[in-house]
């Protein structure tokens, strides 16, 4: 254990003594990244930092803090498990089936991909994989024979599954994702996903480095958080949902070419930040890869926050129709002017679709946008602020429905 770690796990403990927010444990989890740690060192770390994840409530997440009760007489030694929570995993119902992790042991899984494993083929019944409070260090996949799978974690900042791999390290970035789901119908909630890589330098080759990779079809995503620096999160290919969830990174960090609706996510850049008076561009926050006009797919982005550090763009065109829409989105003012970036090739000028409709924030300022961006108006930005545009009525209501509460703004007209 070096003497690097130790301090930063000491750090963290301090920080959480005398703070109260969820940012501190965001910072503290991004952090981690900036170590290149091995397993023994991360396990380490991230059980120092499990216990203060049970000081911080998220605005929609809940979780129970496990006291471990100490008998009065001493005749006991206290088990970690004595007070999990009784009813968990719950019985199998006709359409559900639970199965439970604990990295301590106290339930039938100590590592996820175990539980995955478990699954049934082609399984028809939805399988709950209930994670407990902390960080597991493993690489994740779920293959095309595993539909129907939900991630059911205690808090965004209370369980993470976390792995270091890179584009470098793992065959390409597409194959470097901490978790990669090829599977339709998957749901995750309250767990954050992390790539703990070193955060590459610009213009580093082979350090692209995801932390979540989905690529099958109707997957949705609840309160969840997505760490990492270079292409983090790979929303690849698909119809999927994201709500309340928080993405950071800094280089196409949301970046795919699936047909995806975000509402009311964070998104926060950890570019370094920019000199004052410099012009220096080191970051994007998409990059999105539909390569015919005839191909349905796109990013859209409805009550989001944008901010972090570094000056960003809205968007690079990855391919030559690249669809990317932000709309009613403070952005601050990491957003560089222009707002967006044709890759250098003004032939994609004519073919992309960016567009911004009712932003707001110093960052959202048009004045000088580039000329090919689309200043949406009512009609115009339509098809993009309703359900359908994923087609979400016939599959997201059905799926979800138990996610969807009374502050669900987004229409089904």
């Amino acid at each position: 254990m070096g003497f690097k770690a130790t301090c930063l796990a000491l750090l963290i403990a301090v920080l959480a003594v005398f703070t109260s927010t969820d940012f501190t444990v965001l910072i503290s989890l991004s952090s981690l990244r900036d170590l290149s740690l091995d397993a023994e060192t991360f396990t380490y770390l991230s059980r120092g930092l499990s216990p203060l994840f049970g000081q911080y409530v998220g605005r929609h997440h809940h979780w129970r803090r496990h006291h471990h009760k100490y008998p009065d007489d001493g005749q006991r030694t206290a088990s970690i498990c004595d007070n999990f929570p009784p009813d968990i995993p719950p019985p199998e119902t006709n359409t559900t089936v639970t199965l439970c992790v604990d990295r301590n042991g106290c339930c039938n899984f100590t590592t996820v991909q175990a539980a995955v494993d478990a699954t049934g083929n082609y399984s028809q019944k939805r399988t709950v994989i209930w994670i407990n409070s902390g960080i597991y260090y493993e690489k994740v996949t779920i293959l095309r024979m595993k539909p129907n799978i939900t991630f059911q974690g205690q808090g965004y900042l209370s369980t993470a599954i976390a792995w270091n791999g890179t584009a470098n390290s793992s065959g390409g970035t597409f194959y470097s994702g901490s978790v990669q789901v090829f599977s339709n119908n998957f749901i995750a909630r309250n767990i954050s996903f992390m790539n703990v890589a070193p955060i590459p330098n610009p213009g580093d080759k082979g350090a692209q480095a995801v932390a979540f990779r989905i690529a099958g079809d109707q997957a949705s995503f609840w309160g969840c958080g997505f760490f990492g620096a270079q292409d983090t999160l790979h929303d690849d290919s698909g119809r999927h949902y994201f709500r309340d969830c928080y993405i950071q990174g800094s280089i196409d960090f949301i970046f795919g070419d699936a047909r995806s609706l975000y509402e009311n996510c964070q998104l926060i850049s950890i570019a370094p930040p920019v000199p004052p008076g410099q012009k220096l561009i080191n970051g994007a926050v998409t990059a999105h890869g539909r390569t015919s006009k005839d191909e349905n797919t796109g990013f859209v982005f409805m009550n989001a926050s944008i901010g972090g550090t570094g000056r960003t763009w809205l968007g690079r065109a990855w391919r030559p129709f690249s669809r990317v829409i932000f709309a009613f989105t403070t952005m601050t003012d990491i957003i560089a002017p222009e707002g967006w970036s044709d890759i250098n090739d003004p032939a994609r000028d004519q073919t992309v679709f960016f567009g911004e409709y009712n932003c707001s924030g110093a960052g959202a300022n048009m004045s000088l946008r580039v000329p090919y961006v689309q200043r949406l108006n009512d009609t115009q930005a339509s098809p993009f602020l309703n359900m359908s545009f994923i087609d979400g009525d016939h599959w997201l209501m059905t799926t979800s429905r138990h996610n969807i509460d009374a502050n669900f703004s987004i229409s089904n007209q």
